[in-house]
C-alpha cells in the first residue's frame, strides 16, 4: 500500500513537473524576445546596409539582418542610447532624445555638412521616466519634457532651471507620457490607464488630454484610451491619429491593438473622444469578461463609444507613427515620390505577452490623402505591408523599433530602446 501510494505522489511530481515546464517554457518563449539581451549587437551586423538590387546600385558586404523595401539603405546613425524613445529635432537639427529607462534626455549634435553625429550627452539626468518631449512652436527654443508626474518647460542651450506647467496623475500602470503641440498650437498629452483593465478613479487616466497654455485649462481631448502611447496629426485633414495597446489576459488574438483618429469633441458631438475602454475594444466589441452588465442595447456602439479606425493584430504593441508629407514642390526631386504620399508607417514594437510573438517591424499602411484606405477583404481591412523586418529572429529579438521621424528629404530615423539606437534610413533617387 505505502509502495502505491509512493508510486502515484511520484506520477503527480513528475505530471506537475512537466506541466511546470511545459508552461515556462510556453511563457518563456513569448516573452524571452523582449526581456532577455539581443542575440546580436546589431551595430556590429548591419553595416550601412545594402541597397537593394533593384537600384541597379552596387551593394555593400552582407547588407545586415534588416529587410528593407526597395532604394532603401539603412545605418546606424547613433549608438550607446539604452532605452531610447522619442526623438525630437530642434531648430538647430539636433536631435534630442529622450532615455525612459534611464531617467534622462539626451542631445546628438549634428554636423551641418556631414549630417552625421558630433557629440552625445545625456543633458538632463535623474527625472522620473521621461517620455515625451516637444518644442514650443511660438518659442523654439523651449523644450517641453513629460515626466510621469508632470511636465516641465526648459529652456535649451540656456542655465535655465525650468518650470513646471503641469501636474500629471501617476502610480501604477502605464507609466509614458507623450507630448505634442497640435495645429491649435495647444499642447496634448497622452496618460495611460492605471491597470490592466478597471474603472478609473481619476478622470485624467486611460486619456489624451489637451492643455492651453494661455489659458492654463486642461481638458480631456478623448477617453477610453487604455494606452495610446504615441499620436500624430494627418498632414491634409489635421485630426489625431493615436495608437493604443488592448488589454491582456484575453489570449493570444484578443483583443485587437488599434489605430484610432480623434476628432474634437468641440466641433463634433460630446461622445467623439470616446473609444470605450474598459467596456469596449476594435470595432465595437462589447468586453464581455470585464464587463458583465445587463444592457438594453449594445453599449458599444456610437454616440456611446466610437469604434477603432484599423485593428491591428493583438499584442503587436503599436508605438510611433507618422505620415509622409507630399513634398513634389521641391527642388530638383528632393521630396518623396507620389506613391509615399499621405502613407503612414506605424512601429510594432513586439509583443511580450503571446505565446508565438509577433510585431518588431515597422509596417506601412496606404492611404489617399484624406487617410482613407482600401479594403483589401471582406472585413473591410486596410492594405498593410511590411517596411522593415529583421529585428526578430529565432534567436531573439536584435530590437525593438520604437518612434519614426520621416523627412523631407527623404530620410528617416527611428529609435529603438533595446538595441540603444537610433537609425538612419535613406531613400535612392533613381
Amino acid at each position: 500500500m505505502k509502495k502505491l501510494a509512493l508510486i502515484i505522489i511520484l506520477l503527480i511530481l513528475v505530471i506537475a513537473a512537466g506541466w511546470a515546464a511545459s508552461f515556462t517554457w510556453k511563457n518563456f518563449r513569448g516573452v524571452g524576445p523582449a526581456l532577455l539581451e539581443p542575440p546580436e549587437d546589431i551595430t556590429k551586423v548591419i553595416n550601412t546596409t545594402s541597397l537593394p538590387a533593384q537600384t541597379g546600385m552596387p551593394a555593400s558586404p552582407a547588407g545586415g539582418p534588416l529587410k528593407l523595401p526597395p532604394r532603401f539603405s539603412i545605418e546606424i546613425f547613433a549608438k550607446d542610447l539604452p532605452g531610447a524613445r522619442v526623438m525630437r529635432l530642434d531648430s538647430f537639427g539636433n536631435m534630442w532624445v529622450s532615455r525612459t529607462s534611464k531617467g534622462a534626455v539626451s542631445l546628438l549634435e549634428i554636423g551641418k555638412e556631414s549630417g552625421a553625429v558630433r557629440h552625445q550627452e545625456d543633458v538632463f539626468k535623474n527625472l522620473r521616466n521621461p517620455h515625451g518631449l516637444a518644442f514650443d512652436p511660438d518659442f523654439p527654443f523651449a523644450l517641453y519634457i513629460a515626466e510621469e508626474h508632470q511636465i516641465r518647460r526648459i529652456g535649451t542651450y540656456s542655465e535655465d532651471p525650468g518650470q513646471t506647467i503641469l501636474e500629471l496623475p501617476s502610480g501604477g500602470g502605464h507609466f509614458t507620457r507623450t507630448l505634442g503641440f497640435g495645429p491649435d498650437k495647444k499642447l496634448y498629452i497622452s496618460v495611460g490607464s492605471s491597470c490592466n483593465v478597471c474603472r478609473e478613479a481619476n478622470p485624467w487616466r486611460a486619456t489624451i488630454l489637451r492643455h492651453d497654455l494661455q489659458e492654463g485649462k486642461t481638458e480631456v481631448f478623448a477617453k477610453g484610451l487604455r494606452n495610446a502611447v504615441f499620436f500624430a496629426w494627418h498632414p491634409v485633414t489635421k485630426k489625431l491619429w493615436a495608437t493604443e495597446m488592448g488589454r491582456d489576459l484575453l489570449g493570444d488574438n484578443l483583443p485587437p491593438d488599434e489605430i484610432n483618429i480623434v476628432e474634437d469633441p468641440s466641433t463634433n458631438s460630446e461622445q467623439a473622444g470616446n473609444f470605450g475602454w474598459p467596456t469596449c475594444y476594435g470595432k465595437n466589441i462589447h468586453d464581455t469578461a470585464f464587463d458583465k452588465k445587463t444592457y438594453i442595447r449594445n453599449p458599444c456602439m456610437e454616440p456611446f463609444e466610437k469604434d477603432s479606425y484599423i485593428n491591428i493584430p493583438a499584442h503587436s504593441a503599436p508605438l510611433g507613427l507618422a505620415f509622409f508629407p507630399q513634398e513634389a514642390r521641391l527642388p530638383d526631386g528632393q521630396g518623396w515620390p507620389k506613391e509615399f504620399h499621405d502613407d503612414l508607417l506605424v512601429a510594432y514594437h513586439g509583443s511580450w505577452n503571446r505565446d508565438e510573438p509577433t510585431g518588431y517591424k515597422i509596417v506601412r499602411i496606404r492611404l489617399d490623402s484624406q487617410g482613407n484606405y482600401e479594403s483589401t477583404d471582406s472585413a473591410g481591412s486596410p492594405q498593410v505591408e511590411d517596411f522593415i523586418t529583421g529585428w526578430l529572429t529565432p534567436e531573439g529579438a536584435l530590437g525593438r523599433p520604437v518612434d519614426i521621424l520621416i523627412q523631407t528629404n527623404r530620410v528617416i530615423y527611428i529609435s529603438d530602446d533595446k538595441a540603444g539606437v537610433i537609425y538612419k534610413m535613406t531613400y535612392a533617387a533613381e
